[in-house]
């Protein structure tokens, strides 16, 4: 299958946790070893926002904010090569033409932000259009898509499915700004109901999570058309 991994920020928390990365990558590496054909989108973790912060109190716009954000998911594209070895291949593509280019070389992709007005998830998306993928699954710090923020109620439950519809509703209540992205964005939600791209939302704190639901396993949220 051709697979396409969003890596969310989780992954590069404020103090870099290489054993955490190192778990991801072997994950990724048993699903090369098995036939998938993989692509990696990386968000920017938490220096993005830290520093997307600042540059947004010192007066930079938020087309300068996502400049700042793409680059440090690029930053974090290079740390995940890095773990993953021969299994990728050497350079982030900054375009969807190069990932196009280093798709073809039949190792692991790993790239992160592309153009301002876009979240990762955006590119995530439009990574999972470009290759024609099989699946998308959006590896977050949550467990899957909830009514209600479950960090802030606990009896909050998560979906097993949810629309794409519902998904937009859900997430058009969020504040929508750069650094902020949370399960998708509307920009995001767009690209995958225009492409019908079978897409799970689950927790990838555990990267086993993501073997089980390309296994076929009931794993996080899918989100239907």
């Amino acid at each position: 299958m051709k697979l396409v991994v969003k890596a969310g920020g989780y992954l590069f928390p404020s103090e870099i946790d290489t054993g955490d990365i190192r778990r991801f990558a072997a994950v990724m590496r048993q699903l090369r070893s098995r036939g998938h054909d993989i692509v990696i989108v990386t968000g920017g973790g938490f220096k993005a926002r830290q520093y997307i912060e600042a540059v947004r109190r010192l007066g930079g716009d938020e087309a300068y904010c996502d400049e700042v954000g793409i680059r440090f998911a690029r930053l974090n594209a290079l740390l995940l090569i890095s773990s993953l070895g021969d299994d990728a291949y050497p350079d982030v593509p900054e375009t969807l033409q190069r990932l196009r280019a280093y798709h073809q070389h039949g190792k692991i992709v790993v790239l992160g932000g592309l153009q301002p007005g876009q979240s990762t998830n955006a590119v995530a998306a439009l990574a999972a259009e470009t290759v024609g993928a099989d699946m998308l699954i959006n590896a977050t710090d949550v467990d899957g898509v909830y009514l209600k923020d479950p960090k802030k109620d606990p009896s909050a439950r998560r979906l097993e499915e949810v629309s794409v519809k519902d998904l937009m509703r859900i997430v058009l209540d969020e504040k929508v700004e750069a650094g902020g992205y949370k399960l998708f964005d509307p920009i995001a939600i767009k690209i995958i109901e225009r492409s019908k791209i079978p897409t799970w939302i689950l927790n990838g704190r555990d990267p086993e999570n993501i073997l089980r639901v390309v296994e076929g396993g009931k794993v996080g949220t899918r989100v239907t058309f």
